[in-house]
């Protein structure tokens, strides 16, 4: 198998030329890792670079906090002794006094391709500070675990913007992180534009499992890399009361409810002919978050073929379907 070198790998490769001699602050989470599984901090800090400081998006710096809306402080890091900033508590994106010491952002996380996936628009919020004090920015580009080719469903409308759409995107993108980098300052004017370290043996047809990479959990509920195939059209159920599956070891690619059938959910959803994917009855229990400790009936997604898969589609299909068998009990949060 061709295998990938993320920017992390090329820009390691090369002795961390282009950030040499500046004062550091990194942008980093769980995922922020290479091939060897060696953490983007440890790489930094062995060969001595000037790292002044760590910054964490949602979830927090080692994917901690694990339901959405979860806010979390800044703290020292006990291994390395440097200052952790949040930027998924009191602010969201980095102050002036987080900067002042700082001469460069590094930005290194794993995307998955959707635009409610926050980390994105913790790099969006950076670009746009970094822009406004004259700070440089480097991203170390990664895949886009769904390829760089498909994207799927209606672009943001602007008068619906919020910290899961700050910029009009489809809820699939097809972008990687370092592409959104360049796409942001075009078209919001940040200057200067980012550096971007590409990865190199990228192909835009490639899945992650393609890339020879391991998969590490960029956040708690996104486990394997079919969550994250799922997640474009199944994060749309957080805004119902429906459970996404979260409390569960299969979140987004399993919902439900205590008031659904899973027998007639079943039916009706073979109805549908979707695409790439089959539909399995159950029951399940969640540990947390929706329905927490109550029986939910309803059902498995099981992918058949990815590339015909739609996630956007599929979820528009079961919240009709459950719209319409449930309608006294179905609501919108």
């Amino acid at each position: 198998m061709k295998r990938v070198k993320t920017g992390l790998e090329v820009i390691q490769s090369r002795h961390f030329d282009i950030v040499k001699g500046e004062r550091l602050g990194l942008v980093v989470h769980s995922a922020s890792v290479n091939s060897n599984l060696e953490h983007t901090v440890d790489l930094f800090l062995k060969k001595r670079q000037k790292v002044v400081s760590l910054f964490g998006p949602q979830h927090g710096i080692y994917g901690e906090t694990q339901a959405n809306m979860i806010e979390w402080k800044g703290f020292r890091e006990s291994h390395s002794g440097l200052k952790v900033f949040s930027l998924y508590g009191e602010t969201r994106e980095p102050t002036e006094i987080m900067m002042e010491d700082l001469d460069l952002i590094v930005v290194d996380l794993q995307d998955v391709g959707a635009r409610y996936y926050t980390f994105i628009w913790t790099l969006y919020l950076t670009l746009k500070v970094c822009s406004r004090l004259k700070k440089k920015v480097v991203i170390l580009d990664r895949p886009n675990p769904m390829n760089g080719i498909e994207i799927e469903g209606p672009v943001l409308l602007d008068e619906f913007r919020s910290f899961v759409g700050l910029h009009p995107l489809p809820p699939r993108h097809g972008m990687t992180l370092g592409e959104l980098a360049l796409f942001f300052s075009e078209e919001a004017g940040f200057k200067p534009a980012p550096t971007i370290e590409k990865m190199e043996g990228w192909d835009r047809e490639m899945w992650f499992d393609e890339t020879g990479l391991p998969w590490v959990m960029p956040s708690p509920n996104i486990p394997t890399l079919e969550s994250a195939i799922v997640y474009p059209g199944m994060c749309l159920l957080e805004g119902t009361n429906l459970s996404e599956g979260r409390g569960t070891t299969r979140p987004f690619e399993i919902f439900g409810a205590p008031w659904i059938d899973p027998w007639i959910l079943e039916r009706e959803l073979k109805k549908k002919n979707l695409p790439g994917i089959s539909f399995r009855r159950i029951h399940f229990i969640p540990t947390f978050n929706k329905y927490e400790g109550v029986l939910c009936g309803g059902a498995q997604l099981h992918l058949n073929d990815r590339k015909d898969f739609r996630p956007f589609l599929t979820s528009m299909a079961i919240l009709q379907t459950v719209k319409y068998l449930y309608p006294k009990q179905f609501e919108w949060r």
